[in-house]
């Protein structure tokens, strides 16, 4: 599609602010007004437009789908969509490891046990660990509580959240990635760690770290969108 406007600027609409293209006010591919709830976030949503050529790349987008996500799915059905979050705690990456005495053992205890333990003391919750990769229940009050931290959280930010756990298979570190003091780079390479322990052994595929550095990207956006989402 090529580019069809000259524009893009910021307006507080009702309930808060929008992009609009020229005169027009964006839409989310629901057909809903694509209303952000703060302005900061609008203002990086109105980049993403501004930066675009003379034919739009969809590719380029990723915090528009993010919003769309929010407005289109999750706020017309909030429970739904923290049940999908939690199915990422139920089998969160982090609590499955190598057998005791494996070298890959030893590093996920390096770099999963301080995450694991920050989520277990901020949220008074316990993860079981499993060696090996048979699936065990996580307690069901551990799961009822992460239920009542996400709760509260805006729609936007569940969108982010989402788009966090599905790229690290945990919520474990989704929800470190949305905190005030979050290290990208340290949280991409705990989620990534069984596949960067693989390149080790075995050597890099140019094709594999190119993806890893795409998803990092998306990875670290979606960090972006919901701090944006909850600027003041």
């Amino acid at each position: 599609m090529k580019r069809f406007y000259k524009e893009a600027t910021v307006r507080a609409v009702s309930g808060g602010w929008q992009v609009f293209l020229d005169d027009r006010g964006i839409k989310t591919q629901g057909g809903r007004p694509q209303v952000t709830p703060t302005e900061a976030l609008a203002a990086a949503l109105s980049t993403e437009w501004a930066a675009q050529g003379e034919e739009i790349d969809p590719a380029r987008f990723a915090m528009r789908d993010m919003a769309d996500f929010a407005i289109d799915v999750v706020a017309p059905d909030r429970g739904k969509a923290i049940d999908g979050l939690l199915r990422y705690a139920e089998t969160d990456t982090l609590c499955y490891r190598a057998e005791a005495g494996e070298p890959l053992a030893g590093r996920q205890t390096e770099l999963w046990e301080p995450l694991l333990k920050a989520a277990e003391a901020r949220w008074d919750v316990h993860f079981e660990r499993i060696d090996g990769i048979i699936h065990r229940p996580q307690p069901v009050a551990t799961l009822a509580r992460l239920r009542a931290v996400l709760e509260p959280r805006d729609d936007f930010v569940l969108s982010a959240l989402t788009t966090l756990a599905s790229l690290a298979a945990s919520l474990t570190v989704a929800l470190a990635a949305t905190g005030p003091d979050a290290d990208a780079e340290k949280l991409w390479a705990a989620a990534n760690l069984e596949e960067d322990w693989q390149a080790e052994l075995w050597g890099q595929d140019d094709e594999a770290v190119a993806l890893r550095n795409r998803r990092f990207t998306t990875f670290a956006t979606a960090m972006n969108f919901a701090r944006l989402s909850e600027a003041s």
